[in-house]
């Protein structure tokens, strides 16, 4: 039977990236077939613009996602900062399951939160309120109804202004507040956190109300590597794509 739990998140899948486009078609159809489940944790494409969008590679990466999910793996995705337009003609052609912004699972006995980690970064305010403005209903819609055309255009300017912002950013404000990540462990029961978003993978490991906790950043995945956070034989390792 199958038992392995995988989690990744921070793919970025893109036109412009077309080996991580391979290597994640290679993982889906080699080693997370094999998985009882599969949580990707936000940002699997680097800008999506509507469930809508058929441009390549989207097609390829729907038709790998719908295999999987028919062959038994149950998959589960938590939209990111880069996807969170991402919606339910999306899951339905693919099998997959949307997850709110904070979810919890249970592994052996433990509760473990998931998020993608853009929540967790609660000193970039800027970040914070655009993403406010941004998850509403109104502001949503009116995206929505622009031409598919339009909406192309704006997502490569608003990549090219992601980018440049991020210059002009320290690294701290970037990364997670761990006062925030104390509050969202406590408001949830959780000691240990999994999520991704800053590209910083490592594990870390603290004390909360005096016992054990545990925070894993997931990996960005690279066109010459990426790594895969795997729940094996009760216990968390990291395994190389």
């Amino acid at each position: 039977m199958k038992q392995d739990v995988l989690f990744i998140s921070d793919l970025h899948l893109a036109l412009e990236k077309p080996e991580i486009t391979r290597r994640f078609l290679g993982f889906l159809q080699q080693r997370a077939i094999e998985a009882k489940s599969l949580y990707i944790l936000g940002d699997l494409f680097d800008a999506w613009i509507g469930d809508d969008d058929n441009t390549r590679p989207i097609p390829s990466i729907k038709n790998a996602l719908k295999q999987l999910s028919d062959a038994g793996t149950d998959i589960f995705l938590l939209q990111g900062n880069r996807d969170f337009l991402l919606g339910q003609d999306f899951c339905r052609e693919t099998g997959i399951r949307l997850l709110d912004e904070y979810a919890t699972i249970e592994l052996n006995g433990q509760r473990i939160l998931l998020t993608h980690g853009d929540l967790l970064c609660s000193d970039d305010l800027a970040y914070q309120a655009f993403r406010i403005k941004s998850h509403s209903s109104t502001w949503q819609q009116n995206v929505l109804s622009k031409p598919l055309w339009l909406r192309l255009i704006a997502a490569r300017w608003y990549r090219l202004r992601s980018y440049y912002h991020k210059r002009g950013k320290t690294l701290d404000i970037m990364d997670v507040n761990q006062d925030t990540v104390v509050e969202s462990l406590r408001k949830y029961g959780c000691c240990t956190l999994i999520h991704g978003h800053t590209h910083r993978p490592k594990l870390h490991e603290f004390m909360l109300d005096g016992r054990p906790a545990k925070r894993y950043v997931l990996a960005d995945w690279k066109p010459d590597g990426a790594e895969v956070l795997c729940w094996k034989n009760n216990d968390f390792q990291t395994e190389s794509v």
